[in-house]
């Protein structure tokens, strides 16, 4: 049965990859980003794939969102918030903003903006259009999350994606809709550090790992499109891991 899948982050990296592994099977796709240009490219690849342009770190842009889906479709059978990423990229293209609390102040505010309420607003525009039961909530986090490597502003703001990620399974389990977050480890082809990841620190990543190689895109897809399947419905309120056991440490 067709189902309809919305993927904010839909255009690039994991969320792109998600979105080819859904439309494998003949879902309805609808794609959702801040740049309309990356989405055209997108939808080029995914024939029969809609999409919509939106800031979600704003209501307004949920909203924009809410109201296509209103207009167009019906339910909505999986929800996949994989909007985000790296918040020192964005500051990467602006002007410098100087240093001291000012500089920490915006660091934390874009990072949670970016991670936390990109997935909060959508998640909290559509939560009443989830298919009843059968609906599926999912949450792209981070390893950084469970351990606080990387950056803490932006391993913070995929935190706050847990106990968000809990109550809405507490609240959408009565209903026959799970909710899960899937964290990554590092993974190659997504851009998430722009060019500053040098090799020896690639290198480091990958030696963490028990599998000895760097994530794909596609192995997240495939977590993600799992958890959304008929199989996964006794599965909720969990954090997946998938990092090649680099959370566990060498």
């Amino acid at each position: 049965m067709t189902r309809t899948v919305v993927i904010s982050g839909g255009g690039t990296g994991i969320g792109f990859a998600a979105a080819r592994r859904f439309a494998a099977d003949g879902d309805q796709l609808v794609l959702v980003g801040r740049r309309p240009h990356v989405l055209e490219e997108a939808l080029a690849e995914l024939p029969g794939a809609a999409a919509v342009a939106a800031d979600l770190t704003t209501p307004e842009g949920a909203e924009r969102v809410e109201n296509l889906l209103k207009v167009e479709y019906g339910a909505v059978d999986v929800l996949v918030n994989a909007a985000g990423g790296n918040g020192g990229l964005e500051d990467a293209v602006r002007p410098e903003r100087g240093g001291g609390l000012g500089a920490v102040a915006h660091d934390w505010t874009l990072n949670f903006r970016l991670n936390t309420l990109t997935a909060v607003l959508l998640t909290e525009a559509l939560n009443h259009r989830l298919a009843c039961p059968g609906g599926r909530v999912l949450f792209l986090g981070s390893i950084s999350a469970l351990r606080g490597s990387g950056s803490c502003a932006y391993a913070a703001g995929k935190a706050a994606l847990h106990p968000y990620a809990f109550d809405l399974a507490r609240r959408l389990g009565p209903h026959g809709v799970t909710v899960n977050v899937v964290a990554p480890g590092y993974v190659e082809d997504t851009g998430f550090f722009g060019d500053s990841l040098s090799e020896e620190r690639r290198r480091e990543l990958v030696d963490e790992t028990f599998t000895g190689r760097a994530g794909a895109p596609g192995d997240v897809a495939e977590t993600l499109h799992w958890l959304a399947s008929h199989a996964a419905g006794h599965i909720t309120g969990q954090i997946v891991q998938v990092n090649g056991g680099a959370f566990l440490g060498r």
